[in-house]
């Protein structure tokens, strides 16, 4: 396989929903990468547990994450790689986006339910992503952001 090959596709990973077994991709900075994130995205949620509504809304917050890495993070430079991190436990579904970019401040983002920001296009992500994950946290790399999307399992008694 040549360079070629592999530029505008993900690299090869396996979703596994045994605890502790996490699934790798390495994503170009194009955002025809994104979709395919999305869908696994989904696709672990189900088999995590959660409902399809659930399931939804985890896919699209991990496809937000993904395109604020591309086109932020790394400014789409062909140079630069997105690592994407799914890990299945007892107690939650974790999702780790990572870019090579420049790093972000998300306290810097502005306030999407501020007046002045109500009609914007854009500038939702972060607010999404906070309102439907149980926990979102930022880490600076050094170059680039990671960010962790963490879903809590609820356990059925029997």
């Amino acid at each position: 396989m040549t360079d070629s090959d592999t530029k505008s596709r993900p690299s090869e990973a396996r979703l596994s929903p045994s605890a502790g077994q996490p699934s790798h991709l390495t994503l170009d900075s194009e955002l025809s990468s994104v979709e395919p994130v999305e869908a696994r995205a989904e696709q672990l949620s189900r088999e995590a547990g959660f409902d399809e509504d659930t399931s939804s809304q985890i896919a699209m917050v991990t496809r937000e994450a993904v395109i604020n890495a591309i086109l932020h993070g790394n400014k789409r430079d062909p140079n630069k790689k997105v690592r994407i991190d799914f890990a299945l436990s007892d107690s939650a579904l974790s999702i780790t986006i990572a870019d090579e970019g420049l790093g972000l401040d998300p306290d810097s983002v502005p306030d999407p339910c501020a007046p002045e920001n109500i009609l914007r296009s854009s500038g939702r992500g972060i607010f999404l992503m906070r309102a439907i994950m149980d926990e979102v946290h930022f880490h600076q790399l050094r170059p680039g952001t990671e960010i962790e999307l963490i879903k809590h399992r609820i356990h059925k008694e029997s």
